[in-house]
């Protein structure tokens, strides 16, 4: 899984993406359609339309990483055409990759400990 420390905010392009696109192709999309940076530490997210394969476009230091991940049974539950780029969680987009919904009703509340007791 993606190293938490190395990356900021994550951006999910709502809708199907070509993903015959490549590191160039998706870079364009990011700066030109989601008007952001894709030399920034964030990670940007997207499906096909069968919503079985998915790729992250992630910059670090002097390069491109770029994930793949293709099931082979089921599907992403990936949110429809609304805003074009949407900004999730990185809890939130570890429910999507396992294959669960963006809004989970009954998980516990993210809690942020300031003290030990």
């Amino acid at each position: 899984m993606l190293d938490e420390a190395i990356y900021g905010r994550v951006y999910l392009a709502t809708g199907p993406t070509d993903l015959r696109k490549s590191v160039d192709g998706l870079a364009v999309l990011v700066k030109e359609s989601f008007k952001l940076d894709p030399f920034s530490d964030c990670l940007f997210v997207f499906c096909n339309r069968n919503r079985e394969r998915l790729k992250i476009l992630h910059w670090q230091v002097n390069g491109f990483w770029l994930y793949y991940r293709r099931l082979e049974r089921g599907k992403f539950e990936w949110p429809a055409n609304g805003e074009r780029v949407k900004t999730v969680s990185r809890r939130e987009l570890r429910w999507l990759l396992d294959g669960l919904p963006l809004k989970q009703i009954s998980a516990h509340k993210e809690v942020t400990a300031r003290t030990v007791l």
